[in-house]
């Protein structure tokens, strides 16, 4: 049967040998895990895992690939589900993700894997995903760099987020217009809990909304201005910072700070 990659899905298929194997190393999968992986396309990496883990479970909303692993993966253990992984309802075996995950619907997976700050997904031990390079910089940055933004405090909130490897577009069937990167998340609970994990979300969306302003601009909506200066005079931020100068930490003090000052 032959398949050919489809524009509107998005579709590059991995076919580097070496970074499907840095992928899989980066799992770090075992006989005991049931691993979900997303959009497996032609089944490369899904070949690599098989002899591995004791379960594995597909999603491709392709219905010509899943005719196409269905025959390459007859006898074989691999449970398949045809449709959208975001009506997908993950089952409660499932403790990793290890995926090529479409890059058009990037936010909405991390979403669905990780949860928000104000409600976590329940936790996998280990997310392994290949995404846009761009990505992979705002999910492991630091305050302070360009590429810091409400993404990055969201999932790092959430997970432990590494930079496993970057990968170059030749790596790919056809080479996409971008680089990409092999990234590892590592949920667990939040080294900093807030008071109210509702108001720290509507905090740091607000804060990044217009990320060149000033802090004290962004969120003068939310908290009178006077009073957040005051606020952020007292936990040593300078009334000069931006949304990408704070810690995760420094987040989490502004929210118990000003909880009590919310103008709504």
């Amino acid at each position: 049967m032959k398949i050919y990659p489809r524009k509107r899905f998005g579709q590059h298929w991995l076919r580097d040998d070496n970074v499907l194997n840095q992928i899989v190393g980066a799992a770090c999968l075992s006989v005991t895990d049931h691993v979900l992986e997303i959009g497996p396309g032609t089944g490369n990496l899904t070949a690599k895992m098989l002899p591995i883990v004791g379960n594995l479970t597909a999603v491709e909303l392709d219905r010509d690939l899943c005719q196409f692993l269905r025959q390459r993966f007859a006898d074989s253990s691999l449970q398949l589900w045809e449709g959208d992984v975001l009506s997908y309802v993950i089952p409660e075996t499932i403790n990793k993700v290890v995926a090529n995950i479409p890059y058009n619907i990037t936010g909405e997976i991390l979403q669905l894997l990780l949860g928000t700050i104000s409600r976590p997904a329940r936790r996998f031990t280990t997310i392994v995903l290949l995404v846009q390079r761009e990505i992979a910089q705002r999910l492991t940055t630091v305050p302070g760099k360009s590429a810091y933004g409400a993404l990055s405090v969201r999932c790092q909130y959430l997970a432990d987020c590494e930079l496993i490897t970057e990968v170059s577009p030749q790596s790919f069937s056809p080479p996409p217009k971008v680089h990409s990167a092999v990234v590892r998340l590592t949920p667990r609970p939040p080294q900093f809990q807030p008071q109210n994990p509702q108001w720290l979300d509507r905090l740091v969306r607000l804060g990044f909304a217009q990320k060149r302003k000033m802090l004290r601009n962004n969120l003068q909506s939310l908290v009178p201005r006077e009073h957040l200066v005051q606020v952020l005079e007292q936990i040593g931020i300078p009334q000069e910072a931006r949304a990408e100068n704070l810690s995760l930490r420094q987040w989490v003090q502004l929210a118990d700070q000003t909880i009590g000052l919310a103008l709504s």
